[in-house]
């Protein structure tokens, strides 16, 4: 009886090894998803859930205002962070557009955090692009010959200057070397670019 025992478990054991083998190489083949859940439940994360609307419901203004008889569903998706999507982006800049595009698209659950920092044109693009309260990106767009390209390339994180003393601002997941000045804030409000 022990030796039956023995047998079957030997069996069931290397079956179960097997389909854990094939779950893993399964695995293996599926590429990782270019955005990251982010927690929102923590202690001081602000959502902007539209809690000030009551106060303006059932007013006269609100009467003939059209855009007040809608649902209040906002459609904002909190709790996601797409700086993995920025970074590989900024990867595969002189590479074919169509290529990059449709092998994004295939590992986002959307397609509008693209746009955010890829534009059409390079008289649309922007010279870096804000995603956070002091994480910048590179701004990209798609040029004539159908290829990723970086609307300003010389503005790299010792060439951009930071637009407060309180934060840690960063360009590209880098650290921005270039310390705050007071005169510096002026400056940048005349030409906007951001460079020194």
């Amino acid at each position: 009886m022990g030796d039956r025992f023995d047998e079957a478990y030997t069996i069931a054991f290397s079956l179960a090894c097997t389909d854990r083998m094939l779950q893993i190489s399964a695995m293996k083949g599926q590429m990782k998803p270019l955005y990251r859940s982010v927690n929102t439940r923590t202690h001081g994360v602000r959502h902007g859930s539209g809690a000030k609307s009551k106060w303006a419901r059932n007013t006269k203004a609100s009467a003939k205002n059209v855009s007040m008889k809608q649902s209040m569903h906002s459609g904002q998706r909190h709790g996601y962070d797409y700086t993995p999507l920025f970074k590989f982006l900024l990867s595969r800049v002189g590479k074919n557009w169509t290529d990059v595009h449709s092998e994004a698209i295939a590992r986002l659950d959307r397609e509008d955090p693209i746009t955010w920092i890829v534009a059409a044109s390079f008289s649309d693009g922007k010279p870096f692009v804000r995603v956070g309260e002091s994480s910048y990106f590179s701004g990209l767009y798609v040029d004539e010959d159908n290829l990723l390209a970086v609307v300003d390339p010389e503005l790299t994180a010792e060439t951009m200057r930071p637009f407060c003393a309180c934060c840690t601002h960063t360009l590209n997941g880098v650290r921005l070397t270039t310390p705050y000045s007071a005169s510096s804030d002026q400056n940048f409000d005349e030409d906007r670019s951001g460079r020194l």
